[in-house]
């Protein structure tokens, strides 16, 4: 089944960016965002009734720099902050980080190529220019995150991130279900990595349909092999919806 198929205009959108609509870049900022694929969401932005939604780890304000002019509903640093289709603001309470900096800058450090990402509420080490580390980092960072109240610790793909126990991607999907344009929909979520499998799990619970880009284990019941592909499929739903309206 392919998006062509699966996107009607009853469906509410959710996608992930790094590694689903996107190729995953060796530094946070280096991604590289294809012309086609902000024409290709506007379009859908429109086929959907404003049903399409970014569910990211990144914060809202980098998610809108990416996709410039276009501004989308959003969910940011995993569901600690979110904007509303109407442009309204919805934020976590979050917990101090100092225990969790200390110990991850300590380990930047001692290990050049390790990468510290500060956000509004978590705080991310990234590992993908020295993979060997991965067990230290994540480690070092699970230590830290039991000396700091309220946060949970996330992992992703080369990424250990500390986090407000009270998000995540799959709470910020059910947030937008009961607004609108959401809320009545059929929910469709894809995205690529661990931290999107609670995503699968919520909009399949509610009746939709979960798709994982990429490889490894998955509870999504839809899977695509790469960014390239979803990027041609969503391109093939929107000609297709195009061709409908002629």
């Amino acid at each position: 089944m392919t998006l062509v198929e699966i996107l009607y205009p009853s469906c509410a959108l959710f996608l992930d960016f790094d590694g689903t609509m996107v190729d995953i870049a060796p530094q946070p900022h280096a991604v590289e965002v294809p012309q086609p694929l902000i024409a290709v969401l506007r379009e859908l932005d429109g086929y959907l009734g404003g049903a399409i939604a970014v569910i990211s780890g990144r914060p809202i304000a980098q998610i809108d720099d990416f996709l410039r002019p276009l501004q989308l509903a959003v969910a940011g640093v995993h569901g600690a902050e979110r904007r509303s289709v109407d442009g309204g603001m919805h934020l976590l309470n979050i917990q101090p980080l100092d225990q969790v900096e200390q110990a991850a800058q300590a380990l930047v450090a001692q290990h050049p190529g390790l990468l510290v990402e500060n956000k509004r509420g978590s705080l991310a080490l990234h590992y993908r220019q020295r993979p060997e580390l991965e067990e230290l980092c994540i480690a070092t960072m699970q230590q830290a995150v039991e000396r700091s109240p309220g946060m949970t610790l996330l992992r992703g793909k080369m990424v250990a991130e500390a986090k407000p126990g009270g998000a995540s991607k799959g709470k910020a999907i059910e947030a937008f279900l009961r607004e609108p344009p959401f809320a009545g929909r059929t929910p469709v979520f894809i995205g690529d990595d661990f931290t999107d499998e609670v995503g699968f799990s919520t909009v399949q619970r509610l009746g939709g349909i979960g798709i994982k880009v990429g490889e490894g284990a998955t509870v999504a019941w839809r899977r695509l092999p790469d960014p390239t592909t979803l990027r041609r499929e969503l391109e093939a739903a929107v000609a297709a919806r195009l061709s409908r309206t002629e």
